[in-house]
């Protein structure tokens, strides 16, 4: 299994097709990334397979048995997403034969909140972060963070799942109504595409869920098996709640996007009551929620193999880790 060593001395390499018509081909035992310049393909980097953690590609791009067989030799994860960040081919040597971490995660209690109160405070304190960013002192965003503070303060006590689904829930619709007031904000509501910053939002949560799952993978969890959300017919619900504490880099990128009119309202078409991106801007809002994750990918997989140990040895819930958006 990948180790603290992994990280400091191997890389994850991510390439970016979505732009490029990029080429990979093993030569010495090296992986060579090409790209196609005035109708020759040039070596644009070399890397040894030695110093590959993690293979991910981005785009369109042709895979070869001798790439295959290389991260099959030097354990090195392949990852191949569509532009979205949808995960269409995942390889990894050692998470397939991980039974004992599955069965851990089909024992453990649905009643048990430890780990799920962890996680919604991680996003609380994310959540609050996130407003002290904006620097703002108007009364919507002073009483968002007292909300978010008050919260952090009092949900190590909740003993239902209801009771904390509440509190995820008021504190979530406090901090969007003063994160998003400048920009006209109403509601959240998921999947309605009512308005063009809800549309944007789930775009932006898409690819982090999909990005998300890439890293989980790497060590084997069942999806589908969650500590927070409830198991449901073919929601992976594991990916539901490891993607909380790092929503506010969605929330963070949509912001400055619309501030700064790299985002705008003439991005979207109204068609039956619903506002659909239009197909010739996807890529750039793509790409802006690709540059926002990717100077992640570090903290992403060292919070993931985190929650994996403790996960596995049973350790305490003041042990499981936690994501500081403000690092």
């Amino acid at each position: 299994m990948y180790t603290s060593k992994d990280i400091e001395t191997r890389t994850i390499f991510v390439i970016n097709c979505i732009e490029h018509n990029r080429n990979m081909r093993v030569s010495n035992g090296e992986l060579l990334l090409e790209e196609k310049q005035d109708d020759v393909y040039r070596t644009l980097t070399k890397i040894p397979f030695q110093k590959l953690l993690a293979l991910f590609i981005i785009g369109h791009i042709t895979i070869t048995t001798p790439l295959i067989e290389k991260c099959k030799k030097f354990n090195v994860a392949l990852v191949v997403l569509k532009p979205n960040l949808r995960p269409v081919f995942y390889w990894a040597n050692s998470a397939e034969a991980n039974y004992l971490l599955r069965q851990k995660q089909y024992e453990y209690a649905n009643n048990d909140l430890s780990i799920a109160k962890t996680i919604i405070k991680n996003k609380i304190h994310n959540q609050q972060i996130a407003l002290k960013k904006t620097r703002k002192k108007d009364t919507s965003t002073t009483s968002a963070i007292d909300s978010c503070r008050l919260a952090l303060n009092t949900i190590d006590d909740i003993t239902e799942y209801n009771q904390l689904l509440g509190l995820e829930g008021f504190i979530s619709k406090n901090y969007f109504s003063a994160y998003y007031q400048d920009l006209g904000w109403k509601s959240r509501m998921p999947r309605t595409k009512q308005d063009i910053i809800n549309v944007t939002l789930d775009i932006g949560y898409t690819i982090l869920f999909n990005y998300m799952e890439c890293f989980v993978r790497m060590f084997g969890f069942d999806l589908y098996i969650g500590v927070y959300h409830r198991a449901w017919f073919k929601r992976k619900s594991l990916i539901c709640d490891l993607i909380e504490p790092f929503r506010c880099i969605i929330d963070h990128a949509v912001l400055l996007a619309f501030n700064h009119k790299q985002f705008v309202k003439s991005d979207f078409i109204y068609r039956k009551s619903e506002y659909h991106l239009k197909l010739d801007c996807c890529a750039k809002y793509y790409n802006v929620f690709y540059k926002a994750l990717i100077g992640y990918k570090k903290e992403i997989f060292s919070y993931i193999q985190a929650y994996y140990r403790c996960f596995m040895q049973k350790k305490s819930q003041k042990e499981y880790p936690i994501f500081d958006f403000e690092k």
